[in-house]
Protein backbone atom coordinates (compact mmCIF):
# COMPACT_ATOMS: atom_id res chain seq x y z
CA UNK A 1 0.00 0.00 0.00
CA UNK A 2 1.01 3.36 -0.68
CA UNK A 3 1.23 6.46 1.11
CA UNK A 4 1.34 10.23 0.48
CA UNK A 5 4.24 11.72 2.08
CA UNK A 6 2.46 13.36 5.15
CA UNK A 7 0.81 10.38 5.84
CA UNK A 8 4.21 8.04 5.12
CA UNK A 9 5.77 10.58 7.92
CA UNK A 10 2.95 9.56 10.32
CA UNK A 11 2.92 6.28 10.01
CA UNK A 12 6.59 6.29 11.38
CA UNK A 13 5.69 8.54 13.58
CA UNK A 14 3.65 5.99 15.50
CA UNK A 15 5.90 2.86 14.48
CA UNK A 16 9.64 4.46 14.75
CA UNK A 17 10.27 5.25 18.01
CA UNK A 18 13.06 2.42 18.57
CA UNK A 19 15.50 5.07 19.47
CA UNK A 20 13.70 6.17 22.54
CA UNK A 21 16.05 4.60 25.04
CA UNK A 22 19.32 6.29 23.69
CA UNK A 23 19.04 9.44 26.15
CA UNK A 24 22.74 10.36 25.16
CA UNK A 25 21.68 11.46 21.56
CA UNK A 26 19.66 13.79 20.13
CA UNK A 27 18.82 13.27 16.54
CA UNK A 28 18.54 16.02 13.89
CA UNK A 29 17.39 16.06 10.83
CA UNK A 30 18.44 18.63 9.14
CA UNK A 31 19.29 20.37 5.33
CA UNK A 32 23.19 20.08 4.33
CA UNK A 33 25.61 22.10 5.31
CA UNK A 34 23.30 23.76 7.55
CA UNK A 35 24.63 23.15 11.26
CA UNK A 36 28.19 25.02 12.27
CA UNK A 37 30.08 21.47 13.61
CA UNK A 38 31.66 23.95 15.88
CA UNK A 39 27.66 24.87 17.53
CA UNK A 40 26.77 21.29 17.75
CA UNK A 41 30.14 20.23 19.15
CA UNK A 42 29.63 23.13 21.82
CA UNK A 43 25.74 21.56 22.65
CA UNK A 44 27.39 18.43 22.84
CA UNK A 45 30.18 19.10 25.47
CA UNK A 46 27.52 21.81 27.59
CA UNK A 47 24.69 18.50 27.80
CA UNK A 48 27.12 15.69 27.79
CA UNK A 49 24.91 14.50 24.64
CA UNK A 50 25.95 13.42 20.63
CA UNK A 51 24.06 14.90 18.14
CA UNK A 52 23.44 12.36 15.13
CA UNK A 53 22.57 14.26 11.78
CA UNK A 54 21.08 12.98 8.87
CA UNK A 55 19.99 15.36 5.86
CA UNK A 56 17.84 16.15 3.14
CA UNK A 57 18.04 18.52 -0.05
CA UNK A 58 14.28 19.50 -0.32
CA UNK A 59 11.02 20.04 2.29
CA UNK A 60 9.34 17.50 0.08
CA UNK A 61 11.82 15.04 1.03
CA UNK A 62 11.51 15.92 4.66
CA UNK A 63 8.55 15.10 5.37
CA UNK A 64 8.77 11.38 3.23
CA UNK A 65 12.21 10.73 5.72
CA UNK A 66 11.23 11.80 8.86
CA UNK A 67 10.00 9.48 11.14
CA UNK A 68 9.74 9.14 15.04
CA UNK A 69 13.36 8.42 15.47
CA UNK A 70 14.01 12.08 15.10
CA UNK A 71 13.90 14.68 17.80
CA UNK A 72 14.34 17.91 15.67
CA UNK A 73 13.89 18.51 12.49
CA UNK A 74 13.97 21.53 10.32
CA UNK A 75 11.08 22.63 7.92
CA UNK A 76 10.90 25.59 5.85
CA UNK A 77 7.76 28.21 7.17
CA UNK A 78 4.85 26.83 4.49
CA UNK A 79 5.32 23.33 5.70
CA UNK A 80 5.04 24.39 9.09
CA UNK A 81 0.92 24.74 9.06
CA UNK A 82 0.51 21.33 7.28
CA UNK A 83 2.87 19.23 9.64
CA UNK A 84 0.57 21.05 12.51
CA UNK A 85 -3.01 19.71 10.55
CA UNK A 86 -1.56 16.77 10.47
CA UNK A 87 -0.47 16.21 14.11
CA UNK A 88 2.99 15.57 13.32
CA UNK A 89 4.61 17.97 15.48
CA UNK A 90 3.92 18.80 19.01
CA UNK A 91 3.73 22.42 20.85
CA UNK A 92 6.99 23.63 22.11
CA UNK A 93 5.35 24.69 25.53
CA UNK A 94 6.47 27.94 27.63
CA UNK A 95 10.33 26.75 28.28
CA UNK A 96 11.64 28.01 24.94
CA UNK A 97 14.46 30.17 26.31
CA UNK A 98 15.52 33.43 23.62
CA UNK A 99 12.45 34.23 21.57
CA UNK A 100 12.94 37.59 22.76
CA UNK A 101 16.24 37.96 20.89
CA UNK A 102 14.32 37.36 17.37
CA UNK A 103 13.82 40.43 15.22
CA UNK A 104 9.97 41.68 15.35
CA UNK A 105 9.76 40.39 11.04
CA UNK A 106 10.03 37.18 12.69
CA UNK A 107 7.42 36.70 15.91
CA UNK A 108 3.98 35.39 15.39
CA UNK A 109 4.40 34.78 11.39
CA UNK A 110 1.57 33.73 9.72
CA UNK A 111 2.65 30.39 9.50
CA UNK A 112 2.54 29.44 13.28
CA UNK A 113 1.09 33.14 14.58
CA UNK A 114 0.84 32.11 18.40
CA UNK A 115 4.50 30.57 18.12
CA UNK A 116 3.57 27.81 19.32
CA UNK A 117 4.76 24.86 17.15
CA UNK A 118 8.24 26.36 15.70
CA UNK A 119 11.30 28.12 16.21
CA UNK A 120 13.01 30.69 12.94
CA UNK A 121 16.69 29.43 12.43
CA UNK A 122 17.60 30.82 9.40
CA UNK A 123 16.30 32.68 6.31
CA UNK A 124 17.26 33.34 2.95
CA UNK A 125 16.01 34.20 -0.72
CA UNK A 126 15.06 32.37 -3.87
CA UNK A 127 16.39 33.60 -7.08
CA UNK A 128 18.26 32.51 -10.16
CA UNK A 129 22.12 31.35 -10.39
CA UNK A 130 23.60 32.05 -13.65
CA UNK A 131 27.06 31.98 -15.63
CA UNK A 132 27.96 35.47 -16.06
CA UNK A 133 30.17 34.66 -18.93
CA UNK A 134 27.13 33.41 -20.72
CA UNK A 135 24.83 35.99 -19.68
CA UNK A 136 27.47 38.89 -19.19
CA UNK A 137 24.32 41.50 -18.27
CA UNK A 138 20.86 39.74 -17.82
CA UNK A 139 17.72 41.70 -16.50
CA UNK A 140 17.10 41.10 -13.46
CA UNK A 141 13.98 38.78 -14.35
CA UNK A 142 12.39 35.18 -14.33
CA UNK A 143 12.31 35.62 -18.30
CA UNK A 144 16.04 34.43 -18.34
CA UNK A 145 14.17 31.08 -17.48
CA UNK A 146 10.67 31.35 -18.94
CA UNK A 147 11.30 33.17 -22.18
CA UNK A 148 12.81 30.99 -25.18
CA UNK A 149 13.83 34.89 -26.74
CA UNK A 150 15.54 35.81 -24.29
CA UNK A 151 17.10 32.33 -23.54
CA UNK A 152 16.78 30.30 -27.26
CA UNK A 153 19.34 27.94 -26.58
CA UNK A 154 21.82 27.84 -23.79
CA UNK A 155 20.82 25.00 -21.04
CA UNK A 156 19.04 25.58 -17.87
CA UNK A 157 17.32 24.31 -15.23
CA UNK A 158 14.49 24.29 -13.13
CA UNK A 159 14.01 23.67 -8.86
CA UNK A 160 12.67 20.85 -8.17
CA UNK A 161 10.62 19.62 -4.91
CA UNK A 162 7.62 21.48 -4.08
CA UNK A 163 5.25 22.45 -6.44
CA UNK A 164 4.17 25.32 -5.01
CA UNK A 165 7.76 27.23 -5.40
CA UNK A 166 7.99 26.30 -9.05
CA UNK A 167 4.29 27.98 -9.52
CA UNK A 168 5.35 30.84 -7.45
CA UNK A 169 8.10 31.69 -9.54
CA UNK A 170 5.68 31.25 -12.91
CA UNK A 171 2.78 33.39 -11.33
CA UNK A 172 5.89 35.99 -10.17
CA UNK A 173 6.88 36.17 -14.27
CA UNK A 174 3.01 36.46 -15.48
CA UNK A 175 2.71 39.27 -12.94
CA UNK A 176 0.41 37.71 -10.56
CA UNK A 177 2.78 37.80 -7.49
CA UNK A 178 4.93 34.99 -6.11
CA UNK A 179 2.33 34.42 -3.38
CA UNK A 180 -0.30 33.94 -5.83
CA UNK A 181 -3.49 31.09 -4.96
CA UNK A 182 -5.92 31.78 -7.10
CA UNK A 183 -6.98 29.07 -9.18
CA UNK A 184 -6.62 30.50 -12.61
CA UNK A 185 -3.31 31.71 -11.74
CA UNK A 186 -2.37 28.51 -11.17
CA UNK A 187 -4.02 27.52 -14.46
CA UNK A 188 -2.08 30.02 -16.55
CA UNK A 189 1.03 29.07 -14.39
CA UNK A 190 0.95 25.20 -15.26
CA UNK A 191 0.84 26.19 -18.59
CA UNK A 192 3.55 28.05 -18.73
CA UNK A 193 5.90 25.27 -16.69
CA UNK A 194 4.51 22.90 -19.39
CA UNK A 195 5.84 25.23 -22.27
CA UNK A 196 8.98 25.73 -20.55
CA UNK A 197 9.64 21.25 -19.68
CA UNK A 198 9.04 21.38 -23.53
CA UNK A 199 11.57 23.37 -24.66
CA UNK A 200 15.05 21.70 -25.84
CA UNK A 201 17.54 23.77 -23.62
CA UNK A 202 15.51 22.59 -20.49
CA UNK A 203 17.76 20.39 -18.72
CA UNK A 204 15.63 19.22 -15.63
CA UNK A 205 14.86 19.88 -12.54
CA UNK A 206 17.81 20.39 -9.69
CA UNK A 207 17.76 21.05 -6.21
CA UNK A 208 19.26 24.25 -5.14
CA UNK A 209 22.91 23.04 -4.26
CA UNK A 210 22.71 20.66 -7.36
CA UNK A 211 21.59 23.68 -9.90
CA UNK A 212 25.09 25.55 -8.37
CA UNK A 213 27.55 22.74 -9.22
CA UNK A 214 25.84 21.77 -12.29
CA UNK A 215 26.45 25.99 -13.70
CA UNK A 216 30.03 25.44 -12.28
CA UNK A 217 30.56 22.04 -14.45
CA UNK A 218 29.14 23.67 -17.40
CA UNK A 219 25.70 21.46 -17.44
CA UNK A 220 23.45 24.02 -17.65
CA UNK A 221 23.85 28.51 -17.60
CA UNK A 222 21.25 29.27 -15.33
CA UNK A 223 19.11 28.05 -12.17
CA UNK A 224 17.58 28.94 -9.24
CA UNK A 225 18.88 28.73 -6.38
CA UNK A 226 18.69 29.60 -2.71
CA UNK A 227 21.16 33.25 -1.73
CA UNK A 228 22.89 30.81 1.13
CA UNK A 229 24.50 27.73 -1.16
CA UNK A 230 25.79 29.82 -3.68
CA UNK A 231 27.44 31.94 -1.38
CA UNK A 232 28.84 29.19 0.71
CA UNK A 233 30.17 27.46 -2.12
CA UNK A 234 31.74 30.47 -3.23
CA UNK A 235 33.40 31.20 -0.15
CA UNK A 236 34.33 27.95 0.42
CA UNK A 237 36.06 27.51 -3.73
CA UNK A 238 35.94 30.57 -5.19
CA UNK A 239 38.00 29.70 -8.08
CA UNK A 240 35.46 27.04 -8.88
CA UNK A 241 32.57 29.33 -8.54
CA UNK A 242 34.05 32.68 -9.45
CA UNK A 243 32.24 33.07 -12.58
CA UNK A 244 28.41 32.49 -11.19
CA UNK A 245 26.16 35.16 -10.07
CA UNK A 246 22.82 35.32 -8.48
CA UNK A 247 20.26 37.74 -8.83
CA UNK A 248 16.26 38.26 -7.15
CA UNK A 249 14.19 39.05 -10.20
CA UNK A 250 12.29 41.98 -10.13
CA UNK A 251 9.08 40.28 -10.37
CA UNK A 252 9.31 39.31 -6.71
CA UNK A 253 10.65 35.83 -5.38
CA UNK A 254 10.11 33.62 -2.04
CA UNK A 255 11.69 34.31 1.21
CA UNK A 256 11.74 31.42 3.06
CA UNK A 257 12.95 31.00 6.86
CA UNK A 258 13.83 27.28 7.78
CA UNK A 259 12.50 26.88 11.20
CA UNK A 260 13.08 24.66 14.08
CA UNK A 261 10.37 21.39 15.36
CA UNK A 262 9.80 18.80 17.40
CA UNK A 263 8.11 15.96 15.97
CA UNK A 264 4.96 14.88 18.14
CA UNK A 265 6.39 11.37 18.83
CA UNK A 266 10.38 12.55 18.99
CA UNK A 267 11.92 9.97 21.31
CA UNK A 268 14.10 13.08 23.54
CA UNK A 269 11.74 16.38 23.77
CA UNK A 270 13.00 17.73 26.74
CA UNK A 271 15.99 17.64 25.01
CA UNK A 272 15.39 18.97 21.75
CA UNK A 273 13.79 22.12 24.12
CA UNK A 274 17.21 22.37 25.74
CA UNK A 275 18.53 22.24 21.45
CA UNK A 276 16.01 24.95 20.93
CA UNK A 277 16.94 27.04 23.57
CA UNK A 278 20.70 26.51 22.52
CA UNK A 279 20.51 27.55 19.24
CA UNK A 280 18.75 31.02 19.86
CA UNK A 281 21.24 32.37 22.31
CA UNK A 282 23.21 35.44 20.02
CA UNK A 283 26.31 33.95 19.70
CA UNK A 284 25.38 30.39 17.96
CA UNK A 285 22.50 32.35 15.56
CA UNK A 286 25.64 34.37 14.86
CA UNK A 287 27.98 31.49 14.59
CA UNK A 288 25.65 29.59 12.25
CA UNK A 289 24.65 32.37 9.91
CA UNK A 290 28.32 33.18 9.25
CA UNK A 291 29.06 28.89 8.48
CA UNK A 292 25.75 28.24 6.94
CA UNK A 293 25.78 31.44 4.51
CA UNK A 294 22.13 32.63 5.26
CA UNK A 295 20.38 34.96 7.49
CA UNK A 296 19.67 35.36 11.07
CA UNK A 297 16.50 36.02 12.28
CA UNK A 298 17.98 36.36 15.82
CA UNK A 299 18.34 40.45 16.18
CA UNK A 300 20.58 40.50 19.20
CA UNK A 301 23.44 38.16 16.58
CA UNK A 302 23.86 41.28 14.61
CA UNK A 303 26.23 43.01 15.73
CA UNK A 304 28.13 39.48 15.98
CA UNK A 305 28.11 39.25 12.38
CA UNK A 306 30.39 40.40 9.71
CA UNK A 307 29.14 43.70 7.78
CA UNK A 308 27.86 42.61 4.50
CA UNK A 309 25.68 39.49 6.56
CA UNK A 310 24.67 41.89 9.03
CA UNK A 311 22.81 43.82 6.39
CA UNK A 312 21.45 41.10 4.36
CA UNK A 313 19.84 39.97 7.56
CA UNK A 314 18.22 43.41 8.27
CA UNK A 315 15.19 42.32 6.14
CA UNK A 316 14.89 46.13 4.78
CA UNK A 317 12.10 47.94 3.14
CA UNK A 318 13.12 47.37 -0.69
CA UNK A 319 13.81 43.67 0.60
CA UNK A 320 10.27 43.22 2.16
CA UNK A 321 8.87 44.97 -1.58
CA UNK A 322 10.03 42.24 -3.65
CA UNK A 323 9.76 39.05 -1.39
CA UNK A 324 6.78 37.18 -0.49
CA UNK A 325 6.36 34.20 2.17
CA UNK A 326 5.29 31.09 0.69
CA UNK A 327 1.08 31.13 1.45
CA UNK A 328 -0.11 28.21 3.58
CA UNK A 329 -2.08 25.44 1.56
CA UNK A 330 -4.83 23.17 3.05
CA UNK A 331 -6.83 20.32 1.55
CA UNK A 332 -8.78 21.13 -1.92
CA UNK A 333 -6.29 23.92 -2.69
CA UNK A 334 -3.21 22.05 -2.17
CA UNK A 335 -4.75 18.96 -3.86
CA UNK A 336 -5.16 21.32 -6.80
CA UNK A 337 -1.82 22.84 -7.19
CA UNK A 338 -0.51 19.35 -7.09
CA UNK A 339 -3.32 17.94 -9.73
CA UNK A 340 -1.93 20.74 -12.01
CA UNK A 341 2.07 20.11 -11.35
CA UNK A 342 1.67 16.34 -11.96
CA UNK A 343 -0.39 17.47 -15.45
CA UNK A 344 2.47 20.15 -16.10
CA UNK A 345 4.95 17.71 -15.74
CA UNK A 346 3.22 14.91 -17.78
CA UNK A 347 2.71 16.68 -20.70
Amino acid sequence: MRYGPLATLALLLVTGASWADEPDKLYLFNWTEYADPAVIDAFEKETGVEVVQSYFTSNAEMVAGGDAQFDVVVPTDYYVPRLIASGLIQPLGSDIQGRDNLMPAFRHPDYDPDDRYSVPYLWGVTGIVYNRETFPDPAHSWSLLFDPEINPDQPFALLGGDPQVLFGMACAYQGHGFACTDRDDWIDAAKLVSQTLDRSNFSGFADSTAAIDQIARGVTQAAVTYSGDLDYRKADAPETYANLDFFIPEEGSQLGVDTLVIPKRAPHPALARQFLSFMLRPENAARTATYAYYRTPNAVALPLLDPDLREASRLDDAQRERLSSTPELAGEQLQLLQQLATEARSR
